[in-house]
């Protein structure tokens, strides 16, 4: 895999960034030692938070996803470990199984054995017993021999209870590891997943940053500058201006085009807030079938009733919460996004209202420069942001 990321990489002109893995001092030589794994997994997870505490550098970021990748590694093998153990432990009951119902059936067929012999020393003819001593001595034998196949036929009836108790409680117990084994593989299934998708963003940022520190650091600059200022707006720090009542649709705004004051590209950063604290856009807006743009993460849905701040049907190039480029690039020193980016399929720069409220303009130091927005302030006391934008 290292050569085929190194010929890529080769080919297309630039050398590969160092891939760093963690360094932990547990070896597990035996890959179904779960004990030892959970203590490899623990321990790299400790390195892995001691590598997020240290400066975001593209090195550090690279080892920190190489870190992730090496932690779902061990966390396979646990589950793998485990399937491999409750197969053992399947193989064994059924064994078990097979056992106690050989075990049964020649008890049931002792049992049946002893009571017909019972019944036919039952049916001894007491007539016979006559006043002498020999056959007084043979009509008290019998009666003793059948109180003893009495005895021994009731231990074998107990021996059978019990031997099919066994049984079923057996079965019961397979069926139990059974389901497990079945509950285990989806979750080594989604496991399997999940280190599908950390490779694939492994490889997305190599490829993205080239090994390129200068150009990393200038675009978390970009970034970092750019969450800190929408903050700031949010805890009412932008210099805003009132201009006055707006209502659903009604253009607010149009989009830079071009890259802009901590803006990596012509795109509307749509915010929203209630009670000061961000919420999902995508809950608020209706559903629609947007072009994605972002690679990496995966598409969602919209829940709400609100229009789109966009004209047309919009290209969405970032999502709310820990998307990619916050989870993997670390391009907001390890916060969320707070809103949506997105642009016009159709180039139509125009952003609109998408409820009714009262308008505000306003700007605030971002990058050396000016962040322009405009909020419009709506009822139950949301506010929603465009921000690089014109007015």
């Amino acid at each position: 895999m290292k050569l085929l990321i190194t010929f890529l990489f080769l080919w297309f002109g630039f050398a590969p960034h160092p891939v760093h893995a963690l360094e932990c001092e547990i070896v597990c030589n035996d890959t179904t030692d779960v004990d030892c794994l959970k203590d490899k997994q623990a321990c790299l997870e400790s390195k892995l938070d001691e590598t997020k505490e240290q400066r975001i550098t593209l090195t550090n970021t690279v080892s920190i996803i190489n870190g992730k990748i090496q932690i779902q590694e061990v966390l396979i093998q646990q589950t793998e470990a485990e399937i491999a153990l409750l197969e053992k432990q399947i193989v064994d009951l059924s064994q078990r199984i097979g056992g106690l119902n050989l075990s049964l059936d020649r008890l049931t067929t002792l049992l049946v054995e002893r009571i017909q012999t019972e019944y036919k020393q039952s049916r001894v003819n007491k007539n016979l017993f006559v006043l002498n001593k020999k056959s007084a001595t043979s009509f008290f034998s019998q009666l003793r021999y059948l109180k003893e196949a009495r005895l021994q036929t009731a231990l074998a009836m107990q021996r059978a209870e019990a031997q099919r108790l066994a049984f079923d409680q057996q079965k019961i117990t397979k069926e139990e590891k059974q389901q497990e084994v079945e509950k285990v593989q989806s979750r080594l299934e989604r496991e399997q997943s999940v280190l599908a998708k950390q490779r694939s963003e492994q490889q997305y940022l190599l490829s993205e940053t080239k090994s390129n520190e200068a150009a990393y650091q200038a675009a978390l600059a970009k970034t970092l500058a750019e969450l800190s200022a929408i903050q700031s707006i949010i805890a009412g720090k932008g210099v805003e201006s009132q201009v006055g009542p707006v209502n659903t649709g009604d253009t607010i705004a149009s989009i830079i085009l071009g890259s802009s004051v901590c803006s990596t590209g012509s795109h509307l950063h749509f915010e929203v807030a209630k009670n000061g604290v961000t919420q999902d856009p995508a809950a608020y807006l209706k559903s629609i079938s947007p072009i994605w743009n972002n690679q990496p993460d995966s598409p969602f849905g919209f829940g709400g009733s609100w229009d789109w701040p966009m004209f047309d049907a919009a290209r969405i190039n970032q999502g709310f919460g820990m998307t990619y480029y916050a989870r993997v690039h670390r391009a907001y020193g390890g916060e969320p996004h707070t809103g949506i980016d997105m642009s016009s399929i159709s180039n139509d720069a125009r952003v609109r209202a998408v409820q009714p409220g009262t308008l505000y303009r306003g700007s605030i130091a971002c990058g050396g420069g000016n962040l322009r927005y405009v909020r419009v302030e709506q009822s139950d006391n949301i506010s929603t942001y465009y921000l690089h934008v014109n007015y």
